[in-house]
């Protein structure tokens, strides 16, 4: 099995052998949200075709190499050297629009009583300052 990392979180798939990160059509759908249509390689409203010639890089018996759909669309990919995790990681753009956005990203920790606390629980609040205090202490 095979653990893929992407923005909607941590699936565990059965990737084909060879180079790339070869997952079939349900199993990529399922992992990144893109799906293999006419069009190309869809994720809602927005699809990206498939480069004409290049057909045999991305789809190859119903399945798609992820690896080789992340690069094209110039999204950074990690794997570990054996190729069974890979990180599928947002683009420069979508990094940059979180940034001018200036809402920070969700998270959750633990204070020293092991009670988790969510950064989105404190919004427009002005929460415990012993709360607080533990929670950056975990942070840094």
């Amino acid at each position: 099995m095979t653990t893929i990392l992407s923005d909607l979180g941590e699936f565990s798939v059965a990737a084909g052998p060879g180079d790339g990160l070869w997952l079939s059509r349900e199993e990529a759908a399922t992992a990144t949200g893109w799906a293999l249509q006419p069009e190309g390689l869809c994720r809602g409203n927005v699809c990206v075709p498939v480069p004409p010639g290049r057909e045999a890089e991305f789809v190859a018996d119903g399945n798609i190499n992820l690896a080789a759909f992340w690069d094209h669309m110039d999204k950074p990919t990690a794997h570990s050297a054996d190729g069974d995790v890979w990180a599928l990681g947002e683009g420069a753009n979508e990094r940059a629009e979180s940034l001018r956005s200036l809402q920070a990203p969700d998270f959750t920790l633990p204070d020293l009583d092991g009670k988790p606390h969510s950064l989105s629980d404190y919004k427009g609040k002005k929460g415990p300052a012993g709360h607080l205090g533990q929670l950056v202490r975990l942070s840094c």
